[in-house]
């Protein structure tokens, strides 16, 4: 029994994010090139980003390139910065269709110029759909995230727009990549890693973690199931305690 059957019954995150990991290995498992691998995780995010939306979900945040993915091999980024306009061709009827706004986390001063005016492109096509949020973190990282947050901060103080004392977290929050989405509940890594790999290390303080083995490409609306329900069996406290 598929999970939009028993919602009325559940707590379902309003933010979830995946981490995109496993798809070399997948296609190493079927003897095919890595790069087969990433195109049948690009294709599984449609999959996810739909069913997210039909059980409920507000926002899906999901890494597909990292700031330190530029070390693999030359032939895999190349492969990989042709995915926006992949992305785009493949999902913007369906998308269009079931009322899907895409947003891209990331910096923009690595990416090509054709890159940045496709993913602008695709920003300002959906930004008035109220439907659902797709985040695509593509060419993110924490680390870069927050300093950038830090010192957008640091630039109000010296302008003498802020005092020091004034900083609160609030104030780096709405400095994130992700302001305008809703807080992150639950994170999801497949491939059977147990670690967070610099994502979203400011947003996770108070979510929940869900690691699963299965590779991403072969990751399934059961699989998402399976994290939901885990995520009703937590007891998301927030440092406090519930009185009985």
């Amino acid at each position: 029994m598929f999970l939009k059957e028993k919602t009325q019954n559940l707590t379902i995150p309003k933010h979830i994010a995946i981490i995109l990991d496993g798809n070399g290995r997948y296609a190493q498992r079927l003897h095919m090139p890595r790069t087969f691998g990433h195109q049948k995780g690009v294709e599984n995010i449609e999959t996810i980003t739909l069913e997210c939306q039909k059980v409920g979900i507000q926002a899906l945040s999901v890494y597909a390139f990292s700031t330190e993915n530029w070390k693999r091999p030359k032939e895999e980024v190349d492969f990989l910065m042709t995915l926006p306009k992949e992305f785009e061709k493949r999902f913007k009827e369906n998308f269009e269709k079931f009322d899907v706004r895409v947003m891209f986390s990331g910096r923009k001063t690595h990416l090509s110029k054709e890159n940045l005016e496709i993913m602008n492109r695709i920003e300002q096509n959906t930004k008035e759909r109220k439907g659902f949020i797709l985040n695509i973190c593509f060419d993110y990282g924490s680390y870069d995230e927050i300093t950038q947050a830090v010192q957008g901060i640091a630039q109000d103080v010296l302008d003498g727009k802020k005092l020091i004392s004034e900083i609160t977290p609030d104030d780096i929050s709405n400095r994130l990549y992700t302001k305008e989405l809703p807080p992150l509940d639950l994170l999801i890594r497949p491939s059977g890693e147990i670690r967070l790999s610099n994502f979203m290390l400011w947003q996770v303080a108070y979510s929940e973690l869900y690691f699963c083995k299965t590779y991403w490409p072969a990751f399934s609306k059961k699989d998402l199931n399976e994290a939901i329900l885990a995520y009703n069996h937590r007891d998301r406290r927030f440092g406090g305690i519930k009185q009985s």
